[in-house]
């Protein structure tokens, strides 16, 4: 079965085609982030537009790349949240569109869920697991019985990891996007440097918070003039941007990974997935993966390339609900936020 994926959740338009929910045949990526950088962050309106002008190039290429046309595909599969609801309704009407004249059937599916279907593109998906989906826009603790048995044991009371990393960027002077402009300044800073909290430290619980996390590290450079909008008191700063971004990150990963440990234990499972945005980030790789093999768990991440944003997830996701898909496609709708099941067992709080 030859599915086409369309991914508009966010700033990136992305198309692909997979076969059979698991081989990649093209994964085509359209970011904005030169556009949005100039403003620290996404604008949605901006965003929106920008997938408007994107598209139909988008998907083309992905058929392109794929040696396919329209007429070779057996199903499209459509991220209808969450996510930004101006940029979800462009992927969303051009499926539909494409839907209505070609006879194929269309599944909405879930962004969050299509980050948990990644690893079925590279080797397989583990039963059971628990799964860290981390990203700019999420922070969420998974137990994965099985593809048909997902629910939520853990998430962020406040800021996703990723948008921490974002704003502390912003705060440094780093540039957007800010987790990777943090990493790269990381490689050359003192993690120790700085001491900072870990918000919601042990794993009595499992859900995250990073507004404290950020807060501490506005509240230091206030303190050191470091914010002021001359620029003056910037000389005075005690530790160099390194020191501070190195920090900042080594926090995050700190609370990533013991709440990850957590709930291995907690779940008595012997595999743990992380994927989404963040789960590019090097040293999260290096630590998480280290930490596996001193705990006994199998620790699996996606290809750098599916961490981030994509289609090919969406086609896999769509492959496994192609029993859900259909021919009446008017009534799909959007949708920003959706509130997914919480799991069942230990760590878990309604």
């Amino acid at each position: 079965m030859l599915v086409l994926g369309i991914e508009t959740s966010c700033d990136d338009t992305a198309a692909g085609v997979v076969r059979d929910g698991a081989e990649v045949l093209s994964s085509v990526v359209s970011s904005q982030d030169n556009v949005h950088g100039q403003f620290g962050g996404v604008v949605p309106e901006i965003a929106s537009r920008g997938h408007l002008e994107n598209i139909v190039g988008v998907v083309h290429r992905a058929l392109e790349g794929a040696a396919c046309s329209i007429g070779d595909m057996d199903l499209i599969s459509v991220t209808a949240g969450p996510g930004l609801i101006g940029s979800l309704l462009v992927g969303l009407s051009f499926a539909k569109g494409a839907a209505f004249l070609t006879g194929l059937p269309l599944v909405p599916v879930d962004h969050v869920q299509g980050h948990l279907a990644t690893l079925d593109l590279a080797g397989g998906t583990p039963y059971p697991s628990v799964a860290l989906v981390v990203s700019g826009g999420h922070t969420t603790l998974f137990h994965m019985s099985s593809p048909d048995d997902i629910g939520i044991i853990g998430t962020t009371l406040d800021d996703a990891a990723g948008e921490a990393l974002d704003k502390a960027a912003k705060m440094l002077g780093l540039g957007y996007p800010g987790g990777p402009a943090i990493e790269t300044a990381s490689r050359d800073g003192d993690p120790a440097s700085l001491q900072l909290p870990r918000p919601l430290s042990g794993t009595d619980r499992l859900e995250f918070s990073f507004s404290g996390l950020k807060t501490a590290l506005f509240t230091y450079l206030g303190r050191h003039g470091y914010l002021d909008t001359t620029g003056e008191g910037r000389a005075r700063l005690p530790l160099s941007t390194s020191d501070l971004a190195a920090s900042f990150q080594q926090a995050v990963i700190d609370v990533l990974v013991e709440k990850c440990i957590g709930a291995v234990r907690l779940h008595r499972v012997n595999h743990l997935i992380v994927v989404g945005g963040v789960a590019r980030n090097a040293a999260l790789r290096e630590r998480m993966s280290r930490v596996g093999v001193e705990s006994g768990f199998e620790v699996h991440f996606p290809p750098p390339s599916y961490c981030t944003d994509n289609a090919a997830m969406i086609a896999a996701l769509g492959f496994r609900k192609r029993a859900e898909a259909g021919t009446e496609i008017m009534d799909i709708n959007a949708y920003s936020t959706k509130a997914l099941k919480r799991g069942k067992g230990p760590g878990n709080r309604d």
